[in-house]
């Protein structure tokens, strides 16, 4: 009995001719054998769904890795998305972590407790210029605001962040926040 090849037929076997290729360059995009098998099998799903496309005498290759191409990209972008969540809080912030936070939310009170009065023991000079800092203005800001050279802003808020660090390094190293020396 013989076999009749269709225009069908001899695409399925042009398409069994690059697998090889297919399945290398799936894994050198997923770096992961199981990602880059399922990889292939979209490409080559894709393609038997859109042969009536591809046109006969180009490149068949070069067509199917524009396929696996684009699959990986589009399963890549999905996966950002399902991996991110959106924080409800007012800034309304896309936040890019599947992580659980579970920190203890009575510790979390106690250090920051810690922090305000290390930060309240400063210095007024010290505390103001470090405050505007961390509120997020320049140095440039904090220096026309307070009418002092650039420079004393500088210093002020290198030698309150020194003193923050002495004041605060045990309490860190308790919470394993800081490295112990």
């Amino acid at each position: 009995m013989k076999t009749m090849v269709t225009k069908g037929n001899a695409f399925d076997h042009q398409i069994a001719r690059e697998l090889t290729p297919l399945r290398n360059y799936a894994l050198s995009l997923t770096h992961d054998i199981n990602e880059s098998n399922d990889l292939v099998q979209d490409t080559v799903l894709k393609a038997f769904r859109y042969k009536e496309k591809f046109e006969d005498g180009t490149n068949l290759r070069g067509w199917l890795y524009t396929i696996m191409k684009n699959n990986f990209i589009n399963n890549y972008r999905r996966n950002a998305r399902r991996n991110t969540f959106l924080d409800s809080t007012d800034n309304l912030y896309f936040l890019d972590s599947g992580t659980v936070n579970s920190e203890n939310p009575a510790e979390l009170k106690f250090i920051s407790k810690d922090l305000e009065n290390a930060i309240d023991a400063l210095a007024p000079e010290l505390k103001i210029t470090f405050s505007l800092n961390a509120e997020g203005f320049k140095y440039h800001e904090i220096a026309e605001e307070l009418g002092i050279p650039i420079g004393t802003v500088k210093t002020r808020i290198f030698m309150a962040r020194k003193i923050l660090r002495e004041r605060l390094s045990e309490l860190g190293s308790a919470f394993g926040l800081l490295k112990k020396a």
